[in-house]
């Protein structure tokens, strides 16, 4: 099969590059259509990628400032017919799944999310601090866009969600089924550790919507101690909430990450989210996991098993796990292998199976209708 791979846009490395780099690896040399392309700052490895930046990446401040072009972003891609190809495959939490497959190829998209700042921007504008310039500018073409992008996610002939979650909104949004394939987690770089020490722990950017806060609250005035590892624009006011149990470690190399998870008592995860690498790599370190019922959580966490899960996103809820909490009733080595489902090589077996099979289905499907 000749594939090419879409995404929406590199000038950050965040989950959906993560999943983009497992793509790349497991498709070699299928070039990458993105909106722009931010070379320096991004991982020296992009350079090796065969990157084709679309028309927008010439636009001015794009690549800094890209949020300010969010209504330009449908003419970049849906104005795009990609030639020469058997399967398009976008990596899309944007507009890039608009795309155009030339006839008789496969578009198939593996779904982040619903275009979130279309669907669900209230959340999306305080999520990313949109300015109130950005933001009275974007809301009266939210219907227009809604109407757009549900017309683009109908020209896509496969659709894949990475969560539970996220399939309801396929679902909600787009009125398409779609299938479930999880993200991948390099479970190998975590091991179990046979001893603990006496804290539990956070590793995050340190950003509102992340709810480390209730984390602080609950743990303060329980007076656990809490390591915090990250950074970010909400540190300042996260220290003013925190009491003498709670420490912030700043930036921590990825090298010392399994050590620190392998020895928690148990990873906290109070916010929403699509789905969560950090709990799985938590259980993968054989750790529980303490995290707000929502979201990927409820695909990764299982209650009494491999962690907990609170109600509702109040420190009061967690609070109430944190107190009747015990470590002990968890089994390192059963929770690692729950943690083994969404490894790596997982992605990669069922990602190759269902490209294939509905490719081969859609050669079927053709040669009937000629």
């Amino acid at each position: 099969m000749r594939i090419t791979l879409v995404h929406d846009w590199l000038n950050q490395v965040g989950g959906a590059e993560d999943v983009l780099t497992e793509l790349v690896r497991l498709f070699p040399g299928a070039p990458i259509y993105t909106s722009l392309y931010k070379r320096d700052g991004t991982p020296a490895a992009w350079r090796t990628w065969p990157i084709r930046p679309l028309w927008s990446d010439r636009l001015p401040g794009i690549r800094t400032h890209h949020q300010a072009y969010l209504p330009v972003y449908p003419l970049v891609f849906g104005g795009l017919t990609l030639d020469g190809y058997d399967v398009v495959l976008s990596n899309k939490s944007g507009f890039c799944h608009s795309v155009h497959a030339a006839p008789g190829a496969m578009h198939i998209s593996y779904c982040l999310t619903p275009t979130r700042y279309v669907w669900q921007f209230d959340s999306y504008a305080a999520r990313e601090k949109l300015g109130g310039t950005i933001k009275h500018a974007l809301r009266p073409m939210l219907t227009m866009l809604r109407r757009w992008d549900f017309a683009a996610a109908q020209r896509v002939d496969q659709f894949i969600a990475i969560s539970t979650e996220v399939q309801e909104r396929i679902r909600r949004f787009y009125q398409r089924d779609s299938a479930l394939i999880y993200p991948p987690v390099a479970t190998e770089r975590f091991v179990p550790s046979p001893h603990i020490d006496d804290y539990f722990l956070i590793v995050s950017r340190l950003i509102p919507y992340k709810r480390i806060d209730l984390a602080i609250s609950a743990c303060t005035e329980l007076g656990l101690p809490l390591l915090i590892a990250g950074t970010g624009r909400d540190r300042e006011r996260l220290e003013a909430l925190a009491g003498s149990t709670v420490k912030f470690l700043g930036y921590v190399p990825d090298a010392e990450l399994p050590d620190l998870l392998a020895h928690c008592r148990a990873f906290l995860f109070p916010g929403l989210e699509d789905f969560g690498i950090a709990p799985v790599q938590a259980q993968a370190a054989g750790r529980p996991v303490i995290a707000f019922r929502g979201g990927g959580a409820l695909d990764t966490v299982i209650p009494g098993v491999t962690g907990e899960l609170f109600d509702s996103q109040t420190a009061e809820s967690l609070t109430r796990i944190l107190q009747a909490f015990d470590p002990t009733h968890y089994d390192p080595g059963t929770i690692r292998t729950h943690a083994l489902h969404f490894d790596t090589a997982v992605f990669r077996a069922k990602m190759t199976a269902f490209i294939e099979r509905a490719y081969a289905e859609s050669q079927k499907t053709n040669s009937k209708k000629d």
